[in-house]
């Protein structure tokens, strides 16, 4: 089976002079330091790991990519570029390179150095489209930049992944949703969902530490992530991600020391939305149900991490209810008194 893979190269916290109330990119990535002598080592060996049927994009990740020294940005374009002009034999189709920056790091100059460089994918740290929240979170820029900077690379072909967060100081439930409106009326064509993870020595620790900021817990984290997924999901938005990636420095609390920070975020998220769908499907229901059968691949999600979805479930609508899987491409109740699927 073919797979599509990124090979991450991070750079943490280079080309960003601006540091936000939560950022702290050298505990985010585990990466204290950045060589760049070391990339082209890096990729060979990462490729090394995948198999020819495979392909791959070499992203550069952590840092502002496009703020960076402009001799050391476009060397780094380069390094990527060779391998997609000439791949290793045997081993994954590098079939492009994927960058992540700030909105406000977007020009016409910047883009047709990306264009020369053969990149398709721009990962923009927009985190919130609600100007009060990107003040109070000290972004540094406000939610028209982020726009603009979306339509000026989508404009010219780019690939854009929206990258969003939960949870920041200001926002609410209601401004998460709209943000998520807001990029898919822009034509994001991905998105990645943060919840807040509150690191040490951040301003945003501090603000916790004085009580002008109260993370949040991990259920409030699921449950307003899953409404931000529902959006993506409903305008037909991939959502890559949800939490931030598994590293030794997120197990640590003296690094992580408060907020939604579980190694499998992206299933608790996923579980609590299709538990909402399951919800609205059986209310809906004409008459008693105690069969619903599932997507024999959804059918873990659809149960819950712990059994968590069907223990509410049986709860709400009765004991007897059971999840069982089929093939089918949607949910499907099974009415005894209409005997057939609905």
């Amino acid at each position: 089976m073919s797979r599509h893979l990124n090979v991450p190269i991070f750079i943490p916290h280079l080309g960003c002079p601006h540091t936000c109330v939560f950022c702290n990119q050298r505990s985010i990535s585990g990466k204290q330091s950045f060589d760049p002598d070391t990339v082209r080592e890096q990729i060979v060996g990462a490729l090394d790991t995948t198999k020819e049927q495979d392909t791959a994009e070499i992203a550069y990740f952590g840092g502002s990519f496009t703020g960076i020294d402009r001799a050391l940005m476009i060397r780094l374009l380069g390094i990527a570029q060779e391998f997609v002009q000439n791949p290793p034999k045997g081993k994954a189709h590098v079939c492009g390179i994927r960058v992540s920056t700030r909105p406000d790091y977007i020009s016409e100059e910047i883009i047709e150095i990306l264009c020369a460089f053969g990149v398709r994918t721009v990962e923009l740290g927009l985190q919130s489209m609600d100007d009060g929240v990107l003040a109070a979170s000290e972004r540094g820029h406000d939610a028209a930049c982020g726009e603009r900077a979306c339509r000026m690379l989508l404009d010219a072909g780019f690939t854009v992944v929206g990258q969003t967060m939960i949870g920041l100081p200001g926002s609410t439930p209601e401004s998460e949703v709209r943000t998520a409106q807001k990029l898919c009326h822009i034509g994001v064509q991905a998105a990645r969902i943060y919840p807040t993870v509150v690191f040490a020595d951040t301003a945003l620790c501090r603000m916790m530490q004085k009580g002008t900021y109260t993370p949040l817990d991990q259920a409030d984290a699921v449950a307003r992530s899953a409404r931000v997924l529902d959006v993506f999901e409903r305008h037909g938005v991939q959502v890559i991600r949800i939490g931030l990636c598994a590293s030794d420095n997120l197990s640590d609390p003296a690094c992580a020391v408060a907020g939604a920070n579980h190694p499998a975020m992206g299933e608790l998220v996923r579980s609590e939305l299709y538990y909402q769908k399951l919800r609205e499907l059986l209310r809906g229901a004409k008459s008693p149900v105690q069969t619903v059968y599932i997507p024999a691949r959804e059918l873990s999600v659809a149960i819950g991490q712990h059994r968590r979805n069907l223990s509410r479930l049986q709860e709400e609508f009765g004991s007897a209810l059971r999840l069982v899987a089929r093939n089918c491409q949607a949910p499907q109740l099974y009415e005894k008194e209409t005997e057939h699927c609905t």
